[in-house]
């Protein structure tokens, strides 16, 4: 066992392997959505500058679709251990060190997630109660909110996982990849 070895983070059991594929999708759709977020950026920054005629709304759309890509690439960068603070703080760190860490932190970030989510689903209902809409285009705006709660409820999951997988590791003092 190398204890400066690098952290391998591609799962190998079975539920592992699932979590990594879904979450590998989401962030492959949320890539999709914010290339077409540049698009609509482009396209309209276009328009107004060649023809005086910007895209109505084009403020609301690119903020919705921004916060839905941000949903989709958090469980993915949960699993790759893509965590900047760790990674910086923590670089020269044996590896058990760094897996302590993301124990550590893995906690916080379940707490929050959780937190997140729990308020975003009252969030949704009362925006569905009021039927809130954008200012330009009339959106409603709870519509976004059930993809949301769902991505962040997987993102719950992720972290529940990441964090069981570390707890493991560490017990066992055996650390993927070695």
């Amino acid at each position: 066992m190398s204890e400066l070895g690098e952290i391998t983070t591609r799962p190998t059991d079975p539920v592992g392997r699932v979590l990594y594929q879904i979450a590998k999708w989401l962030a492959v759709a949320g890539g999709v959505i914010l290339f077409a977020m540049a698009a609509l950026t482009t396209i309209s920054v276009t328009t107004r500058a060649a023809f005086s005629a910007p895209i109505s709304g084009d403020f609301e759309l690119v903020a919705i679709g921004t916060g839905l890509a941000v949903f989709a690439f958090l469980p993915w960068c949960q699993l790759e251990r893509g965590n900047v603070l760790v990674d910086f703080f923590m670089a020269k760190t044996p590896v058990r060190t760094r897996v302590f860490a993301d124990i550590v932190g893995g906690l916080f970030y379940l707490a929050i997630a959780s937190l997140l989510t729990w308020r975003l689903i009252f969030g949704a209902i009362d925006m569905y109660q009021y039927n809130e809409l954008t200012m330009t285009i009339n959106f409603p705006r709870w519509t976004t909110f059930p993809v949301s709660i769902a991505m962040l409820g997987f993102l719950v999951v992720v972290i529940a996982y990441t964090i069981s997988r570390s707890i493991a590791e560490w017990r066992a003092n055996r650390f993927f990849g070695d």
